[in-house]
């Protein structure tokens, strides 16, 4: 008689863990991976663990489970997900649910969603962050689909995520694809910030001279303070991990070629489509790419002229704290630029997303998580409908406060020669959006002498034209 509350499709680290995680919460878990091997590898390792049952095909996987079924899918985002789910599809019945626990694009989860739910079956998009500890241990959920769909697993889903204050980092998100569009968004911030904290990096090595040991000792001890989170603490780990039993720091022998899997290539796409000025976390994705032209950037580097001069004397005490105020302000750039984004795919696609409730729940078990997610919690809690994050008044004192020293440590960077891309798009976007009046208006004369484009004028209403290479007159187009 079927008795297992769950299967998990796809073994790999990921669906491995997951199930793990299952089991450690008392789920009956089904297991399947369409290489035989893994399955097997997976019980001879972990079968004493919980209540696993292998199955060796989609149909003996389906006998296992409980009506309604629920499964797991856990396979390489693309065409591997629309495989499983047409498989899946042959073997379910109407009220059995499949959940999409990859890192799949949103657009496609909209189109699988409309698809799966039109055969009678339950569809979920979640995105799960927190690597392969995360997911053992407990990470962060952010489930899509419909409502109906998530209550029929959700005690299961926050059952095995992570917790922060007793609060499950797990809650329903939204309609169709809404699920996949906020992880993308969670791991386009997540490039920003590395960037961010590799553009801190780079700077206090070139301009001050500091060695990996003590960049270690900097960023353990910022992570005491407000800068405290997931990728600072690790960043401090892997600055002061040696090379074997050498006195060299291991960070110094890994190439300087950082790839990248598309989410935040993704996250760009999607800002672009939508109209939102996702600056730093583009200028992530840019870096990115850079690094890869290693070749090219090793004959440069014997070419290209730099600025004269040397570094900033290591013995000056502030320089340090001036680049701890400047990565907190463009942190939180990147993340206002992150919500902005939410906001309007919100908008666009009709999900109503709430924000604060996502702040909540990246608190714990994904790689964004840190402290100051509970200042955006807060912030959205006092005002549900802010427009931007920089405009919160605990966000606005924030960002005041670091702007001295945020712009002198761009200005320095640009003195010596240190690219810091992401630092210099989120003071530009700053400076950008505070600013009543820019210079589009140029821009549209531009557009309108050239293409007849028109533009609007601040003293009166209409769109106008103006004939700049005939009479010079002005004409009212609308």
């Amino acid at each position: 008689m079927p008795e297992h509350e769950i299967g998990v499709v796809g073994l790999a680290t990921m669906g491995e863990n997951l199930a793990r995680n299952l089991a450690s919460h008392k789920v009956r878990v089904a297991v399947y991976n369409r290489t035989r091997r893994r399955t097997d590898d997976f019980m001879a390792v972990h079968s004493g663990e919980g209540d696993f049952r292998p199955a060796g095909s989609l149909d003996e996987l389906a006998r296992l489970l409980q009506s309604p079924r629920a499964i797991l899918l856990m396979v390489k985002a693309g065409s591997a997900v629309d495989e499983a789910i047409d498989a899946l599809s042959r073997v379910l019945q109407p009220g059995d649910t499949i959940i999409d626990g990859g890192n799949s694009l949103f657009h496609d989860t909209r189109r699988r969603a409309a698809a799966v739910e039109q055969a009678g079956l339950g569809f979920i998009g979640a995105g799960v962050s927190g690597g392969e500890e995360g997911a053992l241990r407990g990470p962060s959920i952010m489930p899509g689909g419909t409502r109906a769909s998530y209550e029929r697993v959700a005690e299961m889903l926050t059952a095995i995520s992570a917790k922060v204050e007793g609060v499950p980092c797990c809650t329903y998100i939204g309609p169709d694809g809404a699920g996949h569009f906020v992880k993308m968004v969670h791991n386009g911030i997540e490039y920003a910030d590395i960037q961010l904290i590799a553009e801190t990096y780079d700077f206090l090595l070139q301009v001050l001279g500091m060695n990996a040991d003590e960049l270690a000792a900097v960023f353990r001890e910022w992570n005491q303070g407000e800068l405290q989170s997931y990728l600072i603490e690790i960043t401090a780990n892997v600055l002061a991990k040696h090379d074997g039993d050498a006195q060299s720091s291991l960070v110094d022998a890994i190439e300087d070629e950082a790839e990248q899997k598309g989410t935040g290539r993704w996250t760009s796409e999607s800002a672009l489509e939508l109209g939102v000025p996702l600056t730093g976390i583009t200028e992530a994705v840019f870096a990115r790419m850079l690094s890869s032209q290693k070749a090219d950037r090793v004959k440069a580097a014997t070419i290209l002229a730099g600025p004269a001069g040397g570094g900033k004397s290591r013995s000056d005490p502030g320089l340090i704290d001036d680049v701890r105020d400047a990565l907190y302000a463009s942190k939180i750039v990147a993340y206002a630029q992150g919500f902005e984004h939410l906001r309007a795919g919100s908008q666009e696609f009709g999900w109503d997303l709430d924000l604060g409730s996502l702040a909540t729940i990246w608190r714990g078990g994904c790689i964004i998580r840190a402290q100051f997610l509970d200042r955006i919690k807060d912030a959205y809690a006092e005002s549900p409908d802010l427009q931007n994050l920089m405009l919160a008044p605990f966000f606005q004192q924030a960002l005041a406060s670091a702007q001295r020293a945020w712009r002198s440590v761009v200005m320095q960077a640009v003195d010596q020669g240190v690219p810091i891309p992401a630092f210099a798009s989120s003071l530009a976007y700053y400076d950008g959006y505070r600013r009543a009046r820019g210079p589009a208006n140029l821009i549209q004369g531009l557009r309108d002498y050239f293409g007849a484009h028109t533009y609007h004028r601040t003293d009166r209403d209409g769109a106008y034209h103006t004939r700049w290479a005939q009479d010079g007159s002005e004409v009212r187009t609308d």
